[in-house]
């Protein structure tokens, strides 16, 4: 694989981890639905769980004829808000939940990846007044190494480059694959709509085939 090669895979890896993070940020408001409704998805990936996840988010897109912005919103709040009252009504997007012992909200977690993102020089907005544990927030900071990763590898610097896909193997394996296949079931088992049930299966498959990925590129 030539540099450049590397690069545009970096560059749709990219695009991938920021579509993932906003559908997980907030509601689908009626640009992005358009958008998504115009966008092809892959047919055959090669993972079974990104192929469903595709397909069934492609049907539901075609088929959603009556106020399926207000219904995606709906089902959103059920999703990953619930009802306030416990972490376990819904699919809670924060690391903490699932990796502390009793589920609750900013805990060490949050600590490390807020650690983690000031290290590569980010701070989360002003604008978030959540966790930075959020899952959104994790998949953005992969977005934003990767395409650092492919700036760097244009520029021809290759240590940067191989210091990038470092972190981001790090940061996969220490911390979104520690939580998001189980995030995932769950919001399986909460969404009302099969747009949130295909965004699972998207996450998931892509999350496996982007570890195995990183796992090919960097040595340890």
């Amino acid at each position: 694989m030539t540099l450049e090669e590397l690069a545009a895979m970096c560059d749709n890896r990219a695009a991938t981890y920021g579509l993932i993070a906003r559908l997980y940020y907030a509601e689908v408001d009626e640009a992005l639905f358009d958008e998504l409704v115009a966008m092809r998805y892959p047919v055959s990936s090669g993972n079974d769980l990104l192929d469903r996840g595709y397909y069934t988010l492609a049907k539901y897109l075609s088929n959603a004829w009556v106020d399926p912005v207000l219904r995606l919103s709906v089902d959103y709040t059920k999703t990953f808000l619930g009802s306030g009252i416990d972490t376990y009504s819904a699919a809670y997007p924060f690391e903490s939940v699932y990796t502390s012992e009793k589920r609750l909200l900013m805990q060490d977690a949050r600590d490390e990846v807020l650690a983690i993102y000031r290290s590569c020089g980010l701070d989360k907005s002003a604008s978030w007044k959540t966790g930075e544990d959020h899952i959104a927030v994790e998949l953005e900071f992969m977005r934003i190494m990767s395409a650092r990763t492919a700036k760097a590898l244009r520029a021809g610097d290759e240590d940067e480059a191989t210091a990038l896909l470092s972190t981001q193997k790090n940061f996969m394996l220490d911390h979104v694959a520690t939580w998001a296949p189980v995030f995932c079931n769950d919001v399986r088992r909460f969404a009302g709509t099969t747009f949130y049930q295909a965004l699972a299966d998207v996450t998931e498959g892509f999350l496996e085939e982007d570890a195995a990925l990183l796992e090919g590129l960097v040595e340890d």
